[in-house]
């Protein structure tokens, strides 16, 4: 049976604190030998995930901004993608609003709602705030479908979401940041989709892996056959109800390695 692996990455393949994956590698190689697709499955942008990729050696399909959209590369395993919509060099199935949208409501309720969103902060706030250096900021930046912020009055969130769910999007809680999207898109969602598409494509039923960290990793977790946690970096778990879900023994690039290892 055809298997996929869909993985979160800033605190799960990614380590938290310095944005490490190199103690994944002995699980990377295993994957790269097996032929299995590896789909980076981020709140990161489609600019983020192509050098990251780059870094980690692979051409692979990837899911951004927290379930926006599928991207694959042209002529991915000799497949005829042209039933998909182009971008520049990829295929892409689109499950999000665009950013115009987003930022219309972002700025909006930015004030009454005491929200500080990427698009106003500057690069050294962004580097504060994340640790990314200079050149990752600016690819965090190029964004096509969501706004991270952060949310200075907790206690404006209830009132947020209700009028996010007006204009038809949501709020989502990741590692870092909240993010605003379209009320209709999760990372669920798009591993649904991607699963169906992989199936007509290898006229098969595939068996898929998902490993996550964090609040926005629980519907791709509920939705594949083998659903992993990954240890936070303060030695905790999220909390869920996903049923078998499975939880690494350690964090971040370590904590995948050890549980990549086990299932592939």
């Amino acid at each position: 049976m055809k298997r996929l692996i869909f993985t979160d990455l800033d605190g799960t393949f990614l380590n938290h604190h310095n944005y490490s994956f190199e103690e994944s590698f002995e699980a990377l190689q295993k994957i790269k030998a097996a032929g299995v697709p590896l789909i980076f499955t981020t709140s990161k942008t489609k600019a983020e995930v192509e050098y990251l990729q780059e870094k980690v050696g692979i051409s692979e399909p990837f899911i951004v901004e927290n379930g926006a959209a599928l991207f694959i590369p042209e002529g991915y395993q000799g497949f005829d993608l042209s039933f998909l919509e182009k971008y520049d060099d990829k295929r892409i199935m689109v499950f999000g609003k665009s950013y115009t949208k987003i930022l219309e409501f972002y700025r909006r309720y930015k004030e009454r709602c005491s929200m500080a969103g990427l698009s106003d902060m500057s690069d050294e706030e962004i580097v504060h705030l994340t640790g990314l250096n200079q050149r990752d900021v600016i690819l965090a930046k190029q964004r096509d479908f969501t706004e991270p912020f952060i949310l200075k009055d907790k206690t404006k969130l209830e009132a947020l979401k209700k009028s996010a769910h007006t204009y038809g999007l949501k709020i989502t809680k990741g590692g870092r940041f909240y993010h605003i999207m379209s009320e209709f898109q999760d990372k669920g969602i798009a591993v649904i989709k991607t699963i169906e598409l992989f199936e007509d494509l290898y006229h098969e039923r595939v068996s898929s892996i998902a490993l996550g960290d964090s609040q926005n990793d629980t519907a791709m977790l509920e939705h594949v056959d083998i659903p992993i946690l990954i240890q936070k970096y303060d030695g905790s778990y999220l909390e869920t109800n996903v049923p078998h879900i499975q939880k690494s023994s350690y964090q971040g690039s370590k904590g995948w390695n050890e549980m990549v290892l086990k299932y592939v």
